[in-house]
């Protein structure tokens, strides 16, 4: 896996050897980032890539311009290749690493403009996620359609959805 675009573009991501995360295809992560480049959210974004796994998400936000990522991952071994992936791409002063549940401590990230959310394709706690995301948008990458689900996410408008596969990526605006 490679960052696909910004100032790291071409620089390796490692990915952990276990089954535990999934990531992201870069067709699926360039077409997200490019998405978001138009809506100009990217540039001195403050992120948070939940569930992050490899951080490719976050590292990809990194790289187009984003100010800081928070990292939220609570599997170990994930962990260790997240911090080798910030060392080997210098991107330690621009990111800070969490180790936990990601909906534990996402409404303890207070100023974040964009929350990106990658969970396992069995989660179903969205509601709750929306819930206690702060920021003005969530991205949120499923394996169905979340603006059917139930409970309903309130407070968010579903403004963009694009099916890579089977991951569908659903852009979140909070309504005012």
């Amino acid at each position: 896996m490679r960052v696909v675009a910004g100032t790291l573009r071409g620089r390796r991501i490692e990915s952990p050897k276990s089954r535990t995360t999934r990531p992201t295809t870069d067709k699926a992560r360039q077409a997200t980032f490019n998405a978001l480049g138009s809506l100009g959210v990217i540039e001195d974004a403050v992120v948070v890539d939940a569930f992050a796994g490899s951080g490719a998400m976050g590292i990809e936000a990194l790289s187009r311009g984003a100010q800081h990522c928070t990292f939220i991952e609570n599997d170990r071994e994930a962990l260790a290749v997240l911090q080798a992936n910030l060392e080997y791409l210098g991107l330690r002063d621009r990111s800070t690493v969490v180790r936990g549940d990601a909906l534990a401590r996402l409404d303890q990230i207070a100023n974040a403009t964009l929350v990106i959310a990658d969970p396992p394709y069995e989660f179903n706690r969205w509601a709750e996620l929306f819930a206690r995301a702060n920021g003005e948008l969530v991205v949120a990458e499923s394996d169905r359609e979340l603006e059917t689900e139930n409970p309903p996410i309130t407070g968010w408008e579903a403004i963009r959805v694009k099916r890579y596969g089977r991951a569908f990526v659903t852009f979140f605006q909070r309504l005012a």
